[in-house]
């Protein structure tokens, strides 16, 4: 349970992120730089990354949701890509929590599971596929991409080199794990993998065979595979020489710095509202600033927790958000989620809680 809280808690930390999400995005009159990060692969199906979110949470849940969307692709056609999208969502609510439905939406927003797609995708290539198959299986290292060929195949599979598996595939549930391995080659959904998969299942159940399902798409789009990135500075040198007004530009730096001590006075630090005391303290102006220099370097200090430290430490995160006025919570939650690391250590447990 406190293991989910922190999840969600690191969630919606990676949702502040973005300046849109929190509001905290600076007013600037420059022009904005726009930067987009594309990997070496093509854009993956949706469908076959919704099942590999699905196979985290059991690989009996994956076989089943692969049952309801064994030729989920022909809606594809006329329906629109929001649509069909949809519909994943839909199929997989069947098997998830609304949780984890969210977590779902936001792992395909940010494509999470499409270098795991792209890894089968790559295992396929080093086969090869046989030319002009959209599904294909290999059974000890003969391949056919005609199902009346694999009664054929596997009369002498047993002779031959049994196939390495790989931690990451999709083993049909079955008791006996010593009979011929046949790996199916397919995009889920289509109707090739339809054909191969009723045939491969209803072996598997009899234990005639160990069935192991690989993800393969034989036509990938031509669309970029573009991918979200966080903390990302993007900085830019500007080499033409401008003439300005430097008592302009003073007055401006100090106006700015004033406003932003301002600011950070009336945020407390570890407790201390140095604002308030500065008022009250006139006289000790300079040395309550040494007192905040020394509070934040050694509240910046990364010290190795112990074990009773980290029991319920979800729970202390979430109750200091709660426990925060409610124009401060997504504030509070932001440090702590962005800066969790630190905000842990012994010195944060003991006093910022």
């Amino acid at each position: 349970m406190a293991g989910r809280a922190l999840s969600v808690l690191l969630l919606l930390a990676l949702l502040c992120a973005r300046p849109s999400f929190c509001g905290t995005a600076p007013a600037s009159s420059s022009q904005p730089v726009t930067a987009r990060l594309a990997a070496k692969w093509p854009a993956t199906p949706l469908l076959l990354e919704a099942s590999e979110f699905i196979a985290e949470d059991g690989n009996e849940k994956f076989w089943q949701f692969l049952e309801t969307v064994r030729e989920l692709t022909i809606y594809k056609q006329g329906d629109s890509e929001y649509s069909y999208y949809n519909l994943i969502l839909k199929k997989a609510g069947q098997f998830l929590s609304n949780l984890q439905v969210n977590l779902l939406k936001f792992a395909l927003s940010i494509r999470a599971y499409s270098p795991t797609v792209q890894m089968f995708q790559q295992i396929a290539a080093d086969e090869p596929p046989p030319e002009g198959c959209s599904a294909f299986v290999v059974i000890h290292e003969k391949h056919t991409c005609k199902t009346n060929e694999i009664k054929k195949l596997l009369k002498k599979a047993t002779k031959r080199p049994r196939p390495y598996l790989f931690k990451g595939d999709h083993k049909f549930p079955t008791f006996k794990e010593d009979g011929p391995v046949v790996v199916l080659y397919a995009e889920m959904g289509t109707k090739d993998f339809a054909k191969f998969h009723k045939i491969l299942s209803e072996k598997a159940q009899k234990e005639e065979i160990v069935y192991v399902l690989r993800h393969y798409v034989q036509k990938p789009v031509s669309r970029k595979m573009y991918l979200s990135g966080y903390s990302v500075e993007l900085a830019i040198k500007s080499t033409e020489y401008k003439a300005v007004d430097d008592t302009q530009v003073k007055g401006a730096n100090e106006t700015k710095e004033e406003e932003d001590e301002e600011e950070e006075e009336e945020s407390d630090v570890q407790g201390f509202l140095f604002g308030k005391l500065k008022q009250i303290y006139p006289d000790l102006k300079n040395n309550l600033k040494e007192f905040k220099k020394h509070l934040i370097k050694t509240a910046n200090n990364m010290e190795p927790l112990k074990v009773w430290e980290l029991q319920d430490l979800s729970f202390q995160a979430a109750a200091r958000i709660m426990s925060a006025p409610v124009y401060d919570a997504l504030k509070v939650m932001k440090d702590i989620a962005q800066n969790f690391p630190i905000r842990a250590s012994l010195h944060f447990v003991s006093q910022y809680f």
